[in-house]
């Protein structure tokens, strides 16, 4: 009996030492979101101050195409729905269901991003390219910067997937699963930002 309680006492003082280093984990990363945060703010900024540095070329209303940029947008707002769908599955301990919403995601998340290279390569053909202007410059690197967040959130999404099917879904996997979902939540309300600033905004 003695023994029981022993390791009943250990196991329960275990389960509390993870869920610590999982809280500690996920206020880190809250913080460096924080961080991140300032980073849009001063290119969202820099952005709203350059909007009509256009040295004679063209403005967003110019070379916006807004149907186009609400389809991408569309993309990422469901990867979002599909990520919370991947989260549901995970606390319900259902492998395959949460697998496959993470290539739902992934699939999703990586035509957000096939869409965004086609505009910023025609835009480059076209003569448009971030040296043309000081607004242009302000916008490719706007933009620029939420696909390569995008980008290696769907790295960290692939190399998640895969480790899987080594690690199993342990407690370190869950962590990493709830700060990826942070972190994909939180693109997805910049890019709302970006979608309402610079675009619609951009036409009026």
């Amino acid at each position: 009996m003695q023994t029981n309680a022993m390791t009943h006492a250990h196991d329960h003082d275990h389960d509390h030492h993870a869920q610590e280093i999982k809280k500690n984990k996920l206020f880190g990363f809250w913080i460096y979101l924080m961080s991140d945060c300032i980073l849009f703010a001063s290119l969202f900024a820099t952005f709203a101050v350059l909007i009509d540095a256009t040295a004679g070329g063209p403005t967003g209303k110019d070379i916006f195409e807004i149907p186009f940029v609400f389809v991408e947008t569309m993309l990422l707002l469901f990867s979002s729905i599909t990520f919370g769908f991947a989260m549901i599955s995970m606390r319900r301990k259902h492998l395959a269901g949460l697998k496959f919403w993470l290539i739902v995601t992934f699939l999703l998340g990586a035509g957000f991003i096939g869409m965004e290279l086609y505009e910023f390569h025609h835009l480059i053909l076209d003569g448009y390219g971030p040296e043309r202007s000081a607004f242009l410059s302000a916008f490719f690197t706007l933009v620029g910067t939420h696909g390569l967040h995008v980008t290696f959130g769907l790295i960290w999404l692939a190399t998640c997937y895969f480790q899987l099917n080594s690690k199993g879904l342990n407690d370190m996997m869950e962590t990493r699963f709830s700060c990826l979902s942070l972190f994909w939540h939180f693109l997805d309300i910049v890019w709302v930002c970006v979608f309402t600033i610079v675009y619609l905004l951009g036409v009026m």
